[in-house]
């Protein structure tokens, strides 16, 4: 049988609002997991009791808070009472679920179900999701808040109410109101759209308003360097010591395809010796929450030599903020006279395009080394230059069989 649930009252001392009050939570602790919630009271810190974790009564509402402290305490007991009368084993999630409201009978909201979505994806947080996945999610929760605001003169809206209208409007707004950019509304759009099919798939909403929707279609440039410009990056010697250093972890990435964050958390444990007995780096790419195993090729294996150092926690290349990066790219860039829209990002599409395309990689072991989920999403950006290999491939195939008419 589930242990029992234990309930306890905290200050939390870390969220001061502005009357520099802070927040009463409750604190759930089922199994060693656990699961806190606000009550929605505030007070000073020296109002508090650590040791009977309640108000004191110096404070003029510590009567009215306690007894509704104590009131939710015994709501708690009572839906765990109520599991164990049927004989039923219960989770922490439905406990926590079913004091804040949050139960299936209860979830007839667009923003509650997002909100129970996003809570779940917090619990899988290491496991099968990212905290920059939640934070996106939780960034489309506040601009669909807003959205629903400016449209309806309202703070929610009823699942069973959406149409298709609704989607057509939120995704004139971003274009309008938010000027954003066709790709970056696809994708709120997208995961807009997972917070349907989660409704769907608890029962929420009968049916897919968004069903006949198709998104529209956006034209994706990919920028690289060509083997000229790259040869022409490695060889240029630059003054500035900080330019160098930028100009040696771009092209390691160029030749290993590592996205800035996998660049800027590469230590010693992920050089591995991999089954052809060379080195080659081993490491979980976040964004995707793929495994990635890339051989290092002669160049950035150099690299590494050239910025070694005895200490194995230590970043591997000397790392500085991708804000900083991208603006040293663009001297670079400018002191090269590379007409480049140049970004750390460049480097991966070189890697996929210049040195791996381009010298006849099949496209399912570009997409393997790049850690992408799904092929598809490779070639989708890079169908074009694998045509344009295509293309000249077959030009001398042409001369070839002209040669022996």
């Amino acid at each position: 049988m589930t242990n029992k649930i234990k309930v306890l009252f905290f200050l939390y001392k870390n969220k001061l609002n502005k009357q520099n009050k802070a927040p009463i939570y409750c604190r759930l602790t089922l199994n060693k997991k656990r699961r806190h919630f606000s009550t929605g009271y505030f007070i000073p810190v020296i109002d508090w009791n650590v040791t009977t974790h309640s108000v004191y009564n110096s404070n003029i509402l510590a009567n009215s808070i306690n007894t509704k402290l104590s009131i939710i305490e015994r709501k708690i007991m009572d839906i765990t009472l109520k599991y164990e009368v049927n004989d039923r084993e219960y989770t922490l999630d439905e406990i926590w679920n079913e004091v804040n409201g949050k139960t299936k009978d209860n979830v007839k909201s667009l923003l509650q179900a997002f909100d129970m979505h996003n809570d779940n994806m917090e619990l899988l947080v290491g496991k099968s999701h990212s905290i920059a996945t939640v934070k996106k999610f939780k960034s489309i929760r506040k601009q669909l808040k807003e959205f629903i605001l400016f449209q309806y003169k309202q703070d929610d809206i009823i699942l069973s109410n959406i149409k298709m209208k609704f989607l057509t409007d939120f995704e004139y707004y971003m274009l309008t109101e938010k000027d954003m950019k066709q790709i970056s509304i696809n994708k709120t759009i997208q995961r807009m759209r997972k917070i349907i099919k989660f409704s769907i798939a608890h029962d929420y909403l009968d049916k897919d308003p968004f069903l006949l929707y198709k998104a529209k279609s956006v034209k994706i440039e990919v920028v690289y360097l060509s083997p000229k410009e790259l040869e022409k990056l490695e060889q240029f010697n630059f003054d500035p010591v900080r330019l160098e250093k930028v100009r040696d972890c771009f092209v390691f990435c160029c030749y290993t395809g590592l996205p800035y964050a996998e660049m800027a958390n590469l230590r010693a444990r992920h050089i591995i010796k991999g089954v052809d007995g060379k080195d080659w780096i081993k490491m979980q790419r976040k964004k995707t929450d793929k495994s990635l195993m890339i051989p290092l090729l002669p160049l950035p294996k150099k690299l590494l030599q050239k910025y070694a150092t005895t200490d194995e926690n230590a970043p591997l290349l000397p790392i500085i903020s991708n804000q900083k990066f991208n603006a040293y790219l663009k001297e670079i860039s400018e002191i090269l006279g590379i007409k480049k829209k140049f970004s750390h990002h460049v480097a991966r599409k070189t890697f996929a395009s210049t040195v791996l395309l381009y010298n006849d990689v099949p496209m399912e072991i570009v997409s393997e080394l790049l850690g992408h989920s799904d092929i598809k999403v490779t070639q989708k950006h890079y169908a074009k230059v694998a045509n344009k290999k295509v293309g000249s491939q077959m030009e001398k195939l042409s001369k070839k069989l002209n040669n022996r008419e």
